[in-house]
C-alpha cells in the first residue's frame, strides 16, 4: 500500500499536512467538550443556582462542536480532492503502462485482469484514501490526547482498566484482520475471473445464441458468482464481528469505570466526593471518546486488507518491465521496404519447444512474399515478429538493412501497414477509422479516396447517406465481415507505409473483389513490399515468392511454377483447392 504513496504530487502532500493541522484542531475542540461538562457537573453538584454561567459553558460547548464540524467537513473535501487525483493519476499512469506493454505482458495479466485493475482496484484504493487518511490521523491523536486528559483524573485504576480493554480491543481486531486477509486477496482473483466470464458472454453473444447455449453460459456465470459471493460473505462475516465487539467492550468500560468510580467513592469523605464524581464522569467520555477512535481505525481496518490487495496489484502492473523496448533510432536506412530474416527462431513464454525454427527469408522492395502452411504451422507468428509483439528467441530480423530492435517503436510502425487476421475497426466515423493512429503525416482526402479505391470500398460506401461519416458501431456491428476486412485494408494502406502486412486478410472478400484489390495493389502501390498469408493458392500464386511452412520450418521457398515441381507440401495444398489445369 506505502508505494502507492510515490504517486502523490507535492501539491497532494501540502494540503495533506493543512489537513493534518485542521485535524488536530478538531481532536482538541472534541476534547474540550468533557472539560466543559465537569464545570457544570461541578456547579450542579454544589447546587449552584447561577444558570447564566451553565448557559456560558453550555454555548462553549455547542461553538466547539460547531468549530469541530466544520473543520472535518473542510478535512474532507481537501481529502477527496487528494483521493481523486490519485485515482486520474493512477489511472493514467496504469493505461500507458498496458499501451507499452508487448503481448508477452499483455498475456501474463490477462485482458479480463488488467480490466479490473483499471476499474474495481482504484475505486478501492481511491475510497481508502478518501475515507482512511482522515481516521488514520483523528484516531491516534484522539486516543493519545485522551489518555493523555485521563491521567489527570488522579485514579490510576481508571487508566489501568482502560489500558486493558483497549489492548483486548486491538489484539481482536488484528486477529479478525489476520483472517480476512487471504480472503481478499482471493476475492480479486474471483472478480477478474467474473469479468472474464461476462465479457466472454457478451463477446460471443452470437455465438452463444446460435448454440443455444444460454443456459451453459448462466450456469458457468452463476457458478463463478457464487464462488465470489460466498467468499465475500465469509470476508464480510469475519469484520461483521467487529461491531458486536466493539459494542461489549465499550459497555463493559463503561460499567467497569462506574463500578471503580463507586468503590473508590465509598472510601471517600462526602467533601471529597464531589470532585471525584465529577473526574468519574469526565473520565468516562475520555474513557470513550478513545475506544471511539480505535472505533474509527476498525473502520479503516475493514477496508484496509481489500484496498491493500488492490495496491498490490496496481503496483504489479505499474511496476512490470515492458520487454520490447525502443531502440536507439540514430541512423539513415539505404533501402525502403526490404525485410530480412536469418536463421530466426521464437519460442513463446512458458514453452519448451520452438514455434518456429531457423526461418530464412529475403524481400526486396516492392516484392511480394506470401506464407502459406496448415494451422498452427507458425505463420502469424512471423508477422509478430515483424511487428516486434514479441522478439526472436535467435537469429536476426532487419527491416532496410538495420535490425528492428535498433527501431524506435514508433518510426517502425510508421513503416508498417498492418491488418490483423481479425479485422477491428473502432466507434466513430469510416473516416476516423482510415485516419486511425496516423502518426508520420496527416492523411489527406486524396490518400483516403486512394485507399478506398484500392480496397474497393468505394462502392459500399457511396451507398451511404453520410459517406466517409457513416456511423461505426462498436466492434463495427453494422458491417459486413467484408466490408471490414477492406476498410481494414484501406486504414493500412493509407498511412502511406513502406510496407504491407497482411494476416489472411483476403479470406472474407469474394474471389472476384480479392482479385481487384490484389491487382491495384500492384499497380497503384508501386514500390511497397507486400508481406501476405494466404489460404487461397489464387491469392498468393502471383507473388514473387512463396513461403511455405510446416511445423515451424521452412520446406519451401520460391515462385508458385517452382513449388508445384519440387514441394510436395506446396502441390498438396494447390492441388486441394485447384485442377491441374487452373493451377
Amino acid at each position: 500500500m506505502t508505494k502507492i504513496f510515490k504517486y502523490f504530487k507535492a501539491k497532494d502532500w501540502f494540503i495533506l499536512i493543512i489537513s493534518a493541522v485542521m485535524i488536530y484542531m478538531q481532536v482538541q475542540f472534541d476534547l474540550k467538550i468533557p472539560a466543559y461538562m465537569k464545570d457544570i457537573t461541578d456547579l450542579i453538584q454544589i447546587g449552584s443556582s447561577d444558570l447564566d454561567a451553565i448557559l456560558q459553558i453550555g454555548l462553549k460547548m455547542l461553538l466547539c462542536a460547531l468549530g469541530s464540524l466544520s473543520l472535518a467537513c473542510i478535512v474532507m473535501l481537501f481529502v477527496s480532492r487528494i483521493a481523486a487525483r490519485l485515482s486520474f493519476s493512477l489511472r493514467h499512469n496504469l493505461y500507458n503502462s498496458v499501451q507499452n506493454f508487448s503481448m508477452r505482458e499483455i498475456n501474463q495479466f490477462s485482458t479480463p485482469s488488467l480490466i479490473t485493475r483499471s476499474t474495481n482496484d482504484i475505486n478501492q484504493v481511491q475510497m481508502i484514501i478518501a475515507m482512511g487518511a482522515q481516521l488514520l490521523i483523528k484516531a491516534p491523536l484522539t486516543a493519545i490526547l485522551a489518555i493523555q486528559k485521563m491521567n489527570n483524573t488522579g485514579v490510576n485504576q481508571w487508566t489501568m482498566f482502560t489500558i486493558i480493554v483497549v489492548a483486548i480491543l486491538v489484539v481482536a481486531i488484528l486477529i479478525i484482520i489476520m483472517l480476512v486477509m487471504p480472503r481478499y486477496k482471493k476475492v480479486q482473483k474471483l472478480t477478474d475471473n467474473l469479468n472474464r466470464v461476462a465479457r466472454e458472454n457478451l463477446t460471443g453473444v452470437k455465438v452463444v445464441r446460435a448454440y443455444n447455449a444460454e443456459q451453459y453460459q448462466e450456469t458457468n456465470f452463476a457458478n463463478e458468482n457464487a464462488t465470489l459471493t460466498r467468499n465475500n460473505l465469509s470476508a464480510h462475516r469475519a469484520m461483521a464481528v467487529l461491531n458486536p465487539i466493539i459494542n461489549f467492550v465499550m459497555s463493559a468500560m463503561t460499567l467497569g469505570i462506574y463500578w471503580i468510580g463507586a468503590y473508590v467513592l465509598s472510601k471517600m469523605a462526602l467533601s471529597e466526593q464531589i470532585g471525584m464524581f465529577s473526574n468519574m464522569v469526565v473520565f468516562s467520555q475520555y474513557a470513550m471518546q478513545t475506544v471511539m477512535a480505535f472505533v474509527m481505525l476498525s473502520m479503516v481496518f475493514v477496508m484496509l486488507p481489500r484496498a491493500s490487495v488492490s495496491a498490490k496489484r496496481i503496483c504489479d502492473v505499474l511496476d512490470t518491465k515492458v520487454s520490447i523496448i525502443d531502440g536507439k533510432g540514430d541512423f539513415i536506412a539505404k533501402t525502403k521496404g526490404e525485410i530480412e530474416f536469418k536463421n530466426v527462431s521464437f519460442m513463446y513464454p512458458g514453452t519448451a519447444e520452438n514455434i518456429i525454427e531457423n526461418i530464412s527469408f529475403k524481400v526486396k522492395q516492392g516484392e511480394t512474399l506470401a506464407i502459406i502452411g496448415a494451422t498452427g504451422s507458425g505463420k502469424t507468428t512471423i508477422l509478430n515478429l515483424i511487428n516486434r509483439y514479441y522478439d526472436a528467441t535467435s537469429g536476426e530480423i532487419t527491416i532496410n538493412g538495420i535490425d528492428i530492435k535498433e527501431y524506435k517503436l514508433k518510426d517502425l510502425y510508421d513503416i508498417i501497414g498492418y491488418v490483423p487476421q481479425k479485422s477491428m475497426l473502432f466507434s466513430g466515423t469510416i473516416k476516423s477509422n482510415i485516419e486511425f493512429g496516423s502518426s508520420k503525416t496527416a492523411i489527406t482526402e486524396e490518400m483516403i479516396e486512394k485507399s478506398l479505391d484500392i480496397s474497393n470500398s468505394k462502392e459500399f460506401i457511396d451507398s451511404k447517406e453520410d459517406k466517409y461519416d457513416s456511423f461505426v458501431a462498436q466492434g463495427a456491428t453494422n458491417f459486413s465481415g467484408g466490408q471490414k476486412q477492406r476498410l481494414s485494408i484501406a486504414r493500412a494502406i493509407a498511412k502511406n507505409p513502406q510496407i504491407h502486412i497482411f494476416d489472411d486478410s483476403f479470406s472474407a472478400l469474394d474471389f472476384k473483389t480479392d482479385r481487384d484489390v490484389r491487382n491495384k495493389l500492384k499497380t497503384k502501390t508501386n514500390g511497397v513490399t507486400n508481406i501476405i498469408i494466404g489460404q487461397r493458392i489464387s491469392t498468393i500464386k502471383d507473388a514473387n515468392q512463396i513461403l511455405v511452412i510446416e511445423d515451424g520450418a521452412t520446406v519451401g521457398l520460391g515462385e508458385h511454377k517452382y513449388l508445384l515441381e519440387n514441394c510436395e507440401v506446396y502441390k498438396e495444398i494447390a492441388l486441394s483447392q485447384l485442377s491441374k489445369e487452373e493451377l
